[in-house]
């Protein structure tokens, strides 16, 4: 697999919390929650609804974030040990943060998704190019295209990436 440079991760990055932004847009705390349907990732997802995508997103953006913020310090984070890199602890960690994530207003989730992205880019503008190889490997689906999560989800995944 071809490491992409940071520029192309971050135009990524950018685009796929476009598509999520564009498609919560304007709706209440009502038509946020309700039934919508999802594409399911390989793990389940567990997404039942647009704030159930936001917060499955969002919580792994927070982790990659601390994975990338670990690394910088020169420590591991505890999502790179080999017992949270298998399906079964994918799947847990994505209903659990789904779950969690039903417990918070869409607003305040919003909210937080937009502050941890904010986060994300900057921190992106300061990763080494020795960093970058961590970077796609977190922000990658399994079998799919790197930096793309909500679009996945969305069914909006660019054609042209690879």
């Amino acid at each position: 697999m071809d490491i992409l440079p940071i520029g192309e991760a971050t135009r990524r990055l950018r685009a796929d919390r476009e598509l999520l932004l564009t498609r919560v847009e304007g709706r209440g705390e009502e038509e946020l929650t309700a039934e919508y349907r999802v594409d399911s990732g390989p793990l389940g997802d567990f997404c039942a609804s647009l704030h159930d995508l936001v917060a499955h997103v969002l919580m792994w953006d927070e982790i990659n974030l601390a994975v990338l913020s670990e690394a910088a310090a020169g420590r591991a984070h505890w999502s790179l040990d080999a017992r949270w890199e298998t399906p079964d602890a994918g799947r847990i960690l994505n209903r659990a943060g789904v779950e969690a994530g039903r417990e918070i207003p869409s607003e305040l989730l919003l909210h937080r998704l937009g502050a941890v992205h904010d986060a994300v880019l900057a921190e992106f503008g300061r990763i080494e190019p020795s960093g970058a190889a961590l970077a796609q490997r977190v922000w990658t689906v399994p079998g799919r295209p790197a930096y793309w999560h909500a679009a996945i989800h969305l069914g909006r995944l660019p054609e042209a990436s690879s």
